[in-house]
C-alpha cells in the first residue's frame, strides 16, 4: 500500500502544555490583492489584539510553515501557514477538581487517568490551561501527549491518552472501530413499572443522533440509526425513586448516553442538558452530572495483550457503589 500524505509537523514545539496555533493564509483574489505581507494580514484580522501581536512579531514568536521568523517584510503567501502561541484567556475559570486527577496507569505508550467531574479533557471554549491534556503535558513533561478518545467535561472516569505520536493512530483507530468495550455507571430515576425495560431490567436504544454546529445539544432525528446503547438497571433505591444503571455504548456519538437515557424518560441526575437545557447555569461541584466512565477494555493493538482500566471513583448520588456486572475490580490490569 502506498504511503498516505505526510502530516505537516508544526515548526514550533508544545509550550507550557499548549500547541502552537496554525493559521492558513486565505487564497481568494480579494485577500491576495489586499495583503502584501503576512504581518499586515495578522494585524488586520486580529485588530483587537494588534498591540499584543506586534509584541509577538518583535520577539520573533510568529513563524511560517518552514519555521522562518515572520517580520514586517515577510511576503503574504496564499495558502501559506503561520504559527504562533496564543495567550490563554485571562478570565479562565478556576478548576479545583483538577487536583483530584489520578493516574491509573503509565507506560511508554499509554497514560490512563481517572478524570474528575467538571474537568475538560482538551482546550475548548473557556477552558484552556486548566484541562487534563495541558495539565498533564506540563506536570509530567509529556509534550506529545494526546487523548485517544473523548470524555465530556461533566463526565468523570477512565480516560486514555497516548504518549508517543508513533502509536497514536493505532489506539485512536481501536476506539473509532469500536474495538474498545466501554462501561459507564449512571444514576437516574426509576422507570415506571412495566415500562421501558424488559424483565431483566435491560433495553437497547437505537436512534439517529446528529450534532449541529452552533447547537449546544445533540439531537435525535428520523433516519438510519447511527447510535446504539445498552441500558441495564442494576440497583434500586425505592425510597428516593432512583436507580443505578449500567450503560454500554456500542457507538460514540456526542451526548449519546445522556440523550438515550432522556429519550427513555430517565434523564441522568443533575444533567444540565436534559430534560431542560440549563447550559448557562454555573457549575455546582456538589451536584455534578451522575455519569461515570467505569471501565475500558480492549486488546492492545501494539502488544496484543488484554487491557482493562477501571475508575476508582464513586458517583455522589450512589456513594456505596454498586455491582454493575462489568467484571473486574477497581484499578487496572
Amino acid at each position: 500500500m502506498p504511503p498516505g500524505p505526510r502530516k505537516h509537523v508544526p515548526p514550533l514545539p508544545v509550550r507550557d502544555g499548549l500547541n502552537p496555533t496554525r493559521l492558513v493564509l486565505p487564497h481568494d483574489p480579494a485577500s491576495t490583492a489586499r495583503y502584501a505581507t503576512a504581518a499586515q494580514y495578522l494585524l488586520e484580522r486580529f485588530d483587537a489584539d494588534a498591540a499584543r501581536l506586534r509584541e509577538k512579531l518583535a520577539a520573533g514568536e510568529v513563524v511560517t510553515g518552514t519555521g522562518a521568523v515572520v517580520d514586517d517584510a515577510t511576503p503574504y503567501e496564499p495558502r501559506g501557514f503561520l504559527y504562533l502561541y496564543r495567550d490563554p484567556p485571562a478570565d479562565e475559570p478556576e478548576v479545583p477538581a483538577l487536583d483530584e486527577l489520578e493516574v491509573l496507569h503509565r507506560d511508554d505508550d499509554l497514560l490512563v487517568v481517572d478524570k474528575p467531574h467538571l474537568v475538560a479533557t482538551m482546550p475548548r471554549g473557556r477552558w484552556v490551561t486548566r484541562t487534563v491534556l495541558v495539565h498533564l503535558r506540563a506536570t509530567l513533561d509529556l509534550p506529545e501527549l494526546v487523548p485517544a478518545h473523548r470524555l465530556d467535561r461533566p463526565t468523570a472516569g477512565v480516560l486514555v491518552l497516548t504518549v508517543r505520536p508513533e502509536v497514536r493512530g493505532a489506539y485512536q483507530t481501536a476506539f473509532q472501530d469500536r474495538a474498545v468495550r466501554k462501561v459507564y455507571e449512571a444514576v437516574a430515576p426509576l422507570p415506571e413499572p412495566g415500562a421501558v425495560l424488559d424483565r431483566d431490567g435491560t433495553t437497547t436504544v437505537r436512534s439517529r443522533i446528529v450534532k449541529h454546529r452552533g447547537v449546544v445539544r445533540a439531537q435525535e432525528e428520523p433516519g438510519e440509526p447511527n447510535a446504539e446503547s445498552r441500558v441495564t438497571l442494576v440497583a434500586r433505591d425505592d425510597a428516593r425513586g432512583l436507580g443505578l444503571y449500567r450503560l454500554e455504548p456500542h457507538t460514540g456519538k456526542t451526548h449519546q448516553l445522556r440523550l438515550h437515557m432522556a429519550s427513555l424518560g430517565l434523564p441522568l441526575l443533575h444533567d444540565p442538558f436534559w430534560p431542560v437545557l440549563r447550559d448557562d447555569a454555573p457549575d455546582d461541584p456538589d451536584r455534578p452530572l451522575q455519569l461515570l466512565a467505569r471501565s475500558l477494555a480492549f486488546v492492545d493493538p501494539i502488544s496484543g495483550e488484554h487491557r482493562e482500566f477501571r475508575s476508582r471513583r464513586r458517583l455522589a448520588a450512589w456513594p456505596a457503589g454498586g455491582d454493575t456486572g462489568d467484571g473486574g475490580s477497581d484499578g487496572t490490569r
